[in-house]
């Protein structure tokens, strides 16, 4: 790891976002260090670099939004802890807890719903850990190369992705026999499949363009998104579009899977994470910079409204169900719930410090949050909320009638 001096001088020593890092392995260490009473990640070290860089201590783990993830097929969700090396599985229905070793420094999880089987990447040992959704048992360890950081699932060829922090390649993995093969596709922050259309986005922070992996047979290609500093990225169903934040000019941009057009959207400052609800064809970007969720019409590409949250907004999800926003607030330590029909603030919950990764389980009514602390992960139990919303009339005047009581 650097050191804080070194980690200090490389900030001062370039302007705003771009400073944060000359490869991904250095964004990583420099994700991983904690603020005082905030959570330190590349972009939110612009924001906050100038008044707390004296005041953070390191942190030997590694923060993925896909730290958690729920799985439909059982109803458990999954939550890694780095630093014990291990995953807890929590039951929906129940909400009893077990913990499953896996290797060293689990730091990203992903589901396939189809086999009912759970894929963690261990940074620190350099394996895959399967497990079997039923028994919760790891039947089997593949190794990926060192320090793997993200992983995927297409759920319909049953084939994982697994990008490495140190490399250019991209681990795929058969789901049937676990046999792999590499691809040397760029380094990838992020990788979000397409199932349908069996494409594998590569989503780097330092390239300008976005690499689309074919499904069929590994081959490579471009969408241009016309700058660096890419943060997150989310396909939507209804339009076939992929969604784009740029920190840097402060937008997203929609990337037309079948063509190379592509439409900015002016969002807040520091855009760093995207939630779409599929039925409703409405974006939701949490803007870290400030402590703000911008609004998107999907058909229409322009910002509705922007909706005030806590402090530090990190990450993002949409319950369709009940058509609820949450947002974990990385700073506030808190849970904004947003109503989607009346885009209004409806309450604020509490969350574990620093909470960073966040998903939902409409079936049993409860939202899960990733922590930056010794409790590693929040169970937040919305099964009343959610009742509430679901029975309201679905008008945006009653809603917003409704939301102006529930407000502290």
């Amino acid at each position: 790891m650097k050191s804080i001096a070194a980690v200090k001088q490389s900030l001062s020593s370039a302007p705003a976002c771009s400073n944060i890092r000359s490869r991904a392995y250095r964004y990583r260490r420099i994700v991983s260090f904690a603020l005082a009473g905030s959570l330190f990640s590349p972009c939110l070290a612009s924001a906050r670099a100038s008044d707390a860089l004296d005041n953070r201590t390191p942190s030997t783990g590694l923060l993925s939004v896909r730290a958690i993830a729920f799985n439909p097929a059982n109803g458990k969700l999954y939550a890694v802890d780095t630093r014990q090396g291990t995953v807890s599985v929590i039951s929906g229905p129940t909400h009893t807890i077990s913990t499953v070793k896996v290797g060293a420094g689990p730091v990203a999880v992903a589901v396939n719903p189809a086999t009912n089987k759970v894929y963690v990447a261990n940074h620190g040992s350099g394996t895959l850990s399967v497990l079997a959704g039923d028994t919760n048992a790891v039947v089997a360890s593949i190794p990926v190369g060192k320090t793997p950081y993200v992983v995927a699932v297409n759920p319909s060829t049953n084939k994982i992705y697994v990008s490495n922090t140190f490399n250019n390649q991209i681990t795929i993995i058969d789901g049937v026999t676990n046999a792999t093969k590499t691809v040397a596709a760029g380094s990838a922050d992020q990788i979000t499949v397409d199932p349908e259309g069996n494409k594998i986005y590569l989503l780097g922070y330092e390239s300008s363009s976005l690499t689309v992996l074919d499904g069929i047979d590994d081959s490579i290609t471009h969408m241009p998104v016309g700058e660096m500093h890419l943060w997150a990225i989310a396909l939507s169903p209804p339009s076939s579009e992929v969604y784009v934040t740029r920190i840097g000019s402060g937008d997203v941009v929609a990337l037309d899977e079948k063509s190379t057009a592509s439409i900015p959207v002016s969002t807040g400052k520091i855009p760093c994470a995207i939630a779409i609800n599929s039925k409703t064809n409405t974006l939701y970007v949490a803007n870290y910079g400030d402590d703000s969720v911008t609004v998107i019409d999907g058909s229409k590409h322009i910002a509705v409204t922007t909706v005030h949250v806590g402090a530090q907004p990190h990450a993002i999800a949409v319950d369709a169900k009940t058509n609820l926003i949450y947002v974990a607030n990385t700073h506030g330590n808190s849970v904004t719930v947003i109503d989607g029909v009346s885009n209004v603030a409806v309450t604020s919950l509490e969350a574990g410090i620093n909470p960073y990764a966040i998903t939902v389980d409409s079936q049993n009514g409860m939202v899960y949050v990733a922590n930056m602390d010794q409790q590693s992960f929040t169970q937040i139990d919305v099964h009343q909320l959610s009742r509430r919303f679901a029975q309201k009339d679905q008008s945006a005047t009653n809603r917003k009638a409704y939301t102006a009581h529930q407000m502290p």
